[in-house]
């Protein structure tokens, strides 16, 4: 899809990588449609805590080869999560420069589909 092929009501998902140290690697996915209050509390309640969520089992892209770069490559101070940090509206800079990821019904449903359970084998910072 092209940017003048963009829909005008898109949000943003901000997330990040934050290692047991505290060094973080943030991104940003842009989504079409219209996020509400109530899309952002349907979708913290299936998230460990609130915020944290396993990348891989949602089909997002993970953060850690960037914060592997950034910081050295991995360590035992690397795990499983990412961490939600907002849902919020979509600016002109966003949808005239950021690829289109999915909708956000999709990630929502795909969200609702683990149930709150996280699957952390599914990263492969999971030991076990």
């Amino acid at each position: 899809m092209t940017n003048h092929q963009k829909q005008e009501s898109c949000c943003v998902f901000s997330y990040q990588y934050r290692d047991a140290a505290n060094w973080k690697t943030f991104g940003e996915l842009l989504l079409t449609g219209e996020a509400s209050e109530a899309d952002i509390s349907t979708m913290t309640s299936y998230f460990d805590g609130g915020y944290l969520f396993v990348a891989e089992q949602i089909g997002i892209p993970s953060l850690c080869e960037q914060h592997f770069i950034d910081y050295d490559g991995p360590s035992d101070l690397d795990h499983a999560f990412h961490e939600f940090f907002a849902l919020r509206p979509a600016k002109r800079q966003d949808i005239e420069t950021v690829p289109i990821f999915t909708a956000l019904s999709d990630l929502l449903a795909r969200i609702a589909q683990t149930h709150g359970k996280w699957d952390v084998r599914l990263s492969p910072n999971c030991d076990s």
